[in-house]
């Protein structure tokens, strides 16, 4: 189940069927020694089966909608499924009513003929990067299953979902990361795309200014599928960029600090392995990012955003939080109005000034995580740790979520060593450009696992 185009030529081809790639993962979700009871809070199984049957009768009559019927991927627990309660990977919206409508997003992914196998447990209310969920358990990062680390939040149950083959490709959110953490380690490709081009109708909010929907899979070219998909825009495929003339900025400062050793081989081998491809690599530097972020040390947009959506919450249901989100939403409720108006203000000159010393970079290139998975019991218990790599896992993501421009990460590790991300932001509104140069790179970047 690596590629959705090579699966979608073996459905053409009659090699297999939807009903045989849907048992597949249903086998893999149950499965007593596996994942799936801590990837899934919940398991459309009847559905889907129906689904596949329907999809390979219309297959077979010729009457299918799309090259990509009848394949199942995974839906990460924010978004609404008609009929259903959107739980946010918590226990406090239960006694909420049941959505009335699919969220947008899917439906554009089943009217592209995509069955929703089930929805993926998260980090609760997708606050956090590490992925611990302590209502409904935490899936491993497949690295190293017998030490059980960290997948990445908050789309943790969604990468887990492709790691394990319990969905063909899966769909995130992300605020500060959330579909690039899990992705880097999970050893996936995972893309944010800018915030505008995907609805998040349907979806339970994080950070209204930061918010954008965005996929986890196992290339480049599928990641690009479901974005098109999902944005409403005709044009899936992916031509890759010309390796002469394209352009890296490789990002110097606070975001190359505190690196595992082992991200930074592989991140330093990956950037070698392009120079020798003739592809330019040069030292950028962002100072008005630096300043930026010293100053959402002290105010920033995700806590006053999500606070002013918890107030409500927090006064008719504050027991049922997990403490450690809790601490932190409670934790922005001294932000003022002035602090916030500061922050969209330094916030928007950050995103001007960095735009005009990247022009004539095709793209800026960092570790998408600068640590490995950290073992999940090290974090469970221990506040203080957690918060340390919470901030270290959000760190360079976020950044691109403050530009608000399109960013995707690509495995560069080897096998059997620890995943690494290799990321790439690009320019806003320009996200099909940056497929393009991602598609044109993987290949080099990318060992054979």
């Amino acid at each position: 189940m690596k590629n959705l185009f090579d699966l979608a030529q073996k459905l053409e081809r009659k090699k297999t069927s939807s009903r045989q790639l849907v048992e597949h993962c249903l086998a893999n979700i149950e499965a007593s020694d596996g994942e799936g009871h801590n990837a899934f809070l919940s398991v459309y199984k009847e559905r889907a089966l129906a689904e596949a049957d329907a999809s390979d009768a219309a297959r077979h009559a010729e009457h299918h909608q799309s090259p990509f019927s009848g394949i199942p991927i995974s839906i990460k627990d924010l978004f609404d499924v008609a009929g259903q309660v959107t739980t946010a990977g918590s226990r406090v919206l239960d006694e909420q009513r049941p959505a009335q409508h699919d969220a947008p997003v899917v439906s554009a992914l089943r009217q592209a003929g995509f069955i929703i196998i089930g929805k993926t447990n998260m980090t609760e209310f997708a606050y956090s990067g590490l992925g611990i969920n302590s209502h409904y358990g935490t899936p491993a990062s497949p690295y190293d299953r017998k030490t059980r680390r960290i997948p990445g939040g908050s789309s943790s149950g969604a990468a887990v979902s492709v790691t394990d083959e319990m969905a063909a490709a899966a769909i995130g959110t992300d605020t500060g990361g959330s579909t690039r953490i899990p992705a880097a380690l999970c050893g996936l490709v995972g893309f944010k795309p800018t915030a505008e081009r995907v609805s998040t109708k349907g979806c339970v909010p994080l950070s209204t200014s930061l918010d954008s929907v965005g996929p986890i899979a196992n290339t480049v070219t599928c990641c690009a599928l479901l974005d098109a998909i999902m944005a409403g825009d005709s044009n899936i495929e992916v031509a890759p960029f010309p390796e002469v003339g394209l352009r890296l900025g490789v990002m110097n400062g606070f975001a190359m600090e505190a690196l595992d050793g082992a991200v930074a081989h592989s991140f330093d081998d990956a950037l070698q392995r392009l120079g020798k491809r003739g592809i330019l690599i040069k030292t950028q530097n962002l100072p008005e990012l630096e300043s930026y972020y010293a100053h959402i040390n002290r105010a920033c947009l995700v806590g006053a955003e999500a606070y002013a959506y918890h107030q409500p919450l927090l006064e008719a249901r504050n027991e049922f939080y997990d403490p450690w989100v809790l601490e932190r939403i409670k934790s922005s409720s001294t932000y003022s109005a002035a602090d916030y108006i500061d922050t969209l203000k330094r916030r928007s000159a950050c995103q001007q000034k960095t735009s005009e010393r990247n022009v004539g970079l095709d793209a800026i290139v960092l570790p998408a995580v600068p640590l490995i998975p950290q073992p999940i019991a090290a974090l469970s218990h221990d506040s203080d740790e957690s918060l340390r790599v919470n901030a270290l896992n959000l760190r360079n993501t976020s950044i691109a979520n403050t530009l608000n421009a399109p960013s995707i990460t690509i495995p560069c590790h080897g096998p059997n060593e620890p995943p690494v991300g290799f990321m790439l932001i690009g320019k806003t509104g320009a996200d099909r450009e940056l497929f393009s140069i991602a598609a044109s790179i993987e290949s080099i970047i990318r060992k054979v696992h």
